[in-house]
Parts: C-alpha cells; sequence; structure tokens
C-alpha cells in the first residue's frame, strides 16, 4: 500500500481492496491490532478485544466471493452497551464486570452475518447515561474528552484503530463525540435500527447509530440495517441543494468555534452553487430541551429502578437521582413534555420539508478538557424531534481541534439525507489536494 496507509482507510475503500484482492481480511485486522498496541495505552478506547479476531479474519478470507457478505473481513468497534456473546458487556458499570450475554444484540448480529469481523468493545458512559465517565482520551489532544457517551467508539475511529464503529444516542452521544473527534457520524430516525439487546435509558430516545470516515461508510451501514427506503425524492446530481443553516434554539451557548463552522460551511455550500438561507426556528423551540430532560429522567428511573434497589450505594448517585426524581418532576410536567415534543416533531417536519438539508452545529465548540462527556444541549432537541442527524467534519485553518456540522431533515428521510450529504461533504471537509 503506498497511496493510503492501510489502517487509514475508509471501509469503503477497504471494501473495494478486499474485493479484488489487493488486501486480505487478515493483512486489515492485523494492520488494526497493530496501531491499537501502540496507540491505546494513551487513547483508553478499549475495554476488551476479540482473541479470535484474526482466526475470524482467516475465515472469512477463505470464502468464495459469492458467499462474502457486504461487510466483509472489516473490523468493527462495539460500544460497551450493545450485548456481545464472546465478549463481556459490562456498560463500563463496576457491577457487570465480566458479564457475558447468552446472544448479541441484533444490530450486532446483523454485522457478523455481513461478515464484519467484532474487533473489541469500546469505553462509554456508565450504561451510556451518567455516572462513571470513560477514561478514553481524545486522539487529537489527550488532555480533552472525545465526547460521550460513545467515548471509545468515537476514538477508535478517530485514531485508525478501526474503519467503523457502533454507538448509541439518547441525548447527543453519537452526534457530539464525532464532532469533537472529527469523524463522521449518524444518528438515523428515531426506531429504524432495532434496539433489542442494547442498555436501555429512554424508551423513547434510545438511538443505534454508527462512525466511519466517510458518507459512504454511513451509507454502507444504514444499508444493512434495511434504511432504503426514500421518504422524497433526491434532487438530480446537478442541481443545486436548497439549504437552511440555523444557529438553533441555544444560540447565546455557541463557542467560537462552532460559530466559525457554521459561517464557514454557509461560505463553502454557497461558493460551491447550492442556495444556503439562515433559518430562525420558533421562539418556543427553546423549551425543548426542558422537554427532553423531563421525558430523559422520568424514563431513565423506570430503567434504572432496580439496579439501584438491588445494588444500593454501590450504584453510582446519577442514577439514583433519577429513580428518587429528585428534580421533582411531576406527572404532569411528563404529559406536557410529550405533548410539546409531538406538537415540535409536526411543526419542524412541516419546515424542514421546504428545504433538502437542514444544517445546525454539532456541538457547543471544540472538545473540552478532561473526560466528561460535553453539553448535549445542541443535540438532544434533534433526538427529541426523532430526526435524521449526519455529522461532518468542518476542518479549518486557525483551529487547531476538530469541529464538525449537524445534518438534518424530516423525520424518516434518512436516505436523501445520506444522498444530499454525499454531495456536500467534499466542500464541507475538502482534503488537502482539493483545497
Amino acid at each position: 500500500m503506498t497511496e493510503t496507509a492501510l489502517e487509514k482507510l475508509t471501509a469503503s475503500e477497504a471494501l473495494a481492496r478486499l474485493s479484488d484482492g489487493r488486501i486480505t481480511a487478515v493483512d486489515l485486522v492485523s494492520t488494526c491490532l497493530e496501531r491499537i498496541r501502540t496507540r491505546d495505552g494513551d487513547v483508553r478506547a478499549w475495554l476488551s478485544l476479540n482473541e479470535t479476531a484474526i482466526a475470524e479474519a482467516e475465515r472469512l478470507d477463505a470464502l468464495p466471493k459469492e458467499k462474502r457478505g457486504r461487510l466483509h473481513g472489516l473490523p468493527f468497534a462495539v460500544k460497551d452497551v450493545f450485548d456481545t456473546v464472546d465478549l463481556p458487556t459490562t456498560h463500563n458499570s463496576p457491577l457487570f464486570k465480566g458479564f457475558r450475554p447468552a446472544a448479541d444484540a441484533p444490530a450486532v448480529d446483523l454485522l457478523r452475518l455481513e461478515g464484519a469481523i467484532i474487533l473489541g468493545k469500546t469505553d462509554t458512559t456508565e450504561f451510556a447515561a451518567c455516572g462513571n465517565d470513560a477514561a478514553t482520551a481524545n486522539p487529537h489532544d489527550f488532555a480533552r474528552t472525545p465526547g460521550g457517551s460513545s467515548a471509545g467508539s468515537a476514538a477508535a475511529v478517530a485514531d485508525f484503530h478501526v474503519p467503523l464503529a457502533l454507538a448509541t444516542q439518547t441525548g447527543g452521544s453519537t452526534i457530539r463525540p464525532a464532532s469533537f473527534c472529527g469523524i463522521y457520524g449518524m444518528k438515523p430516525s428515531a426506531g429504524l435500527v432495532g434496539r433489542e439487546g442494547v442498555k436501555i435509558y429512554s424508551v423513547t430516545f434510545d438511538t443505534v447509530g454508527w462512525y466511519g470516515r466517510s458518507v459512504e461508510d454511513l451509507t454502507l451501514l444504514a444499508e444493512v440495517y434495511g434504511i432504503v427506503e426514500p421518504l422524497r425524492e433526491t434532487q438530480p446530481v446537478d442541481a443545486p441543494l436548497t439549504i437552511a443553516l440555523t444557529f438553533g434554539p441555544y444560540r447565546q451557548k455557541l463557542e467560537a468555534g462552532s460559530v466559525a463552522a457554521l459561517e464557514t460551511a454557509a461560505q463553502r455550500l454557497r461558493d460551491g452553487g447550492h442556495n444556503v438561507t439562515i433559518l430562525d426556528l420558533p421562539n418556543d423551540f427553546e423549551d425543548l430541551d426542558l422537554y427532553h430532560r423531563t421525558i430523559l429522567h422520568r424514563e431513565g428511573a423506570a430503567a434504572f429502578r432496580s439496579l439501584a434497589r438491588r445494588y444500593g450505594t454501590d450504584l453510582h448517585d446519577d442514577f439514583h437521582h433519577r429513580v428518587e426524581n429528585r428534580e421533582g418532576r411531576t406527572l404532569g410536567d411528563l404529559v406536557r413534555a410529550f405533548d410539546g415534543a409531538a406538537r415540535a416533531q409536526v411543526i419542524f417536519d412541516e419546515i424542514a420539508s421546504r428545504f433538502d438539508v437542514v444544517i445546525a452545529a454539532s456541538a457547543p465548540g471544540i472538545a473540552p478538557l478532561g473526560r466528561k462527556p460535553g453539553d448535549p444541549v445542541f443535540n438532544a432537541f434533534w433526538t427529541l424531534l426523532r430526526v435524521p442527524c449526519v455529522n461532518i467534519p468542518v476542518p479549518m485553518a486557525g483551529i487547531a481541534m476538530p469541529v464538525g456540522v449537524t445534518l438534518t431533515s424530516m423525520r424518516y428521510d434518512d436516505v436523501a439525507l445520506l444522498a444530499h450529504a454525499a454531495r456536500l461533504a467534499p466542500l464541507l471537509d475538502p482534503k488537502p489536494e482539493m483545497e
């Protein structure tokens, strides 16, 4: 390999080389394991590794081409809240140390059925909720967080340990780490990917997501998960897109890095011939973060009640906070939150229907110092609206740390959103040779 180091290939590039015989699955897995060996002492993305990965790669290499799946030979990282039959599922909780589920989560099983190799389990905020923070460092600056709760998965892709990784999002746990780590990430529309075998925090908001190094990589996984039905037609490839750019209902919380990313995105897209309009969302969308937290904490109480009862003070106090409803959120508050969310979903779908894409901030700014997951305020209301979200990095001169923007659209407009994201990514994330 001379044009691109093996570990730095996108998943789609790796698949092409696997298909034509330029590389083998053993080559790819071995390279990834060596990268982990040399880097993970500092990055700390992994909680466990698959000791049979090379043997699995050898088996896949021996398969005839007609029996190979769509993910043949690709190494994957899996966030340690997904059940895996051959690796511990600890949820980064001392209460589940060494726990071995009886079966894979279906989201993991689908990967294996398509020929993926689960390289290991990645660190996460405890139960992908609160409590213990992941130990993972941001590969771009070890003093900073990679974001959470999908910390290890984001860092593993960003630091070239694997080309693809599974994540989850309940507030902003897929998109925000993608922004902090400078990678591509997708949170699909709510309910399109099964959540069986994934630790529940909120039955309303929990969503399976994933990371890659290109929009093509994100689309590859979307298709594996059955996200192939369009809600509406996409524009012809030569037609300018109609794009709304919004600073959102919490603009006062935006830091310089994200403001610059939004302004840079708008300029690059206009220079690329697309139509960009600044969009002010309705004033009452300011209530959406409150609605999200109200639903999240009441549903979190149900999700963690048994653990609180069984383990008492051995369970982190953050979970008792939910179970005991220390913020005093009433059932009336919960009803108002669900009703407000339902109204906002209809309103936003009507707004988004006027545009091909809506672009917003993926995070308050660059990754902060420490290991805290980061503020989800710029993600949680999209999760509440149940819409698809794609993070695309926006590299800029003068800003050393990564920062991205979110592309979104109406509920269930995932197929069109990915198609538009593929067109816009070369403008938003220009490679050195394109600049």
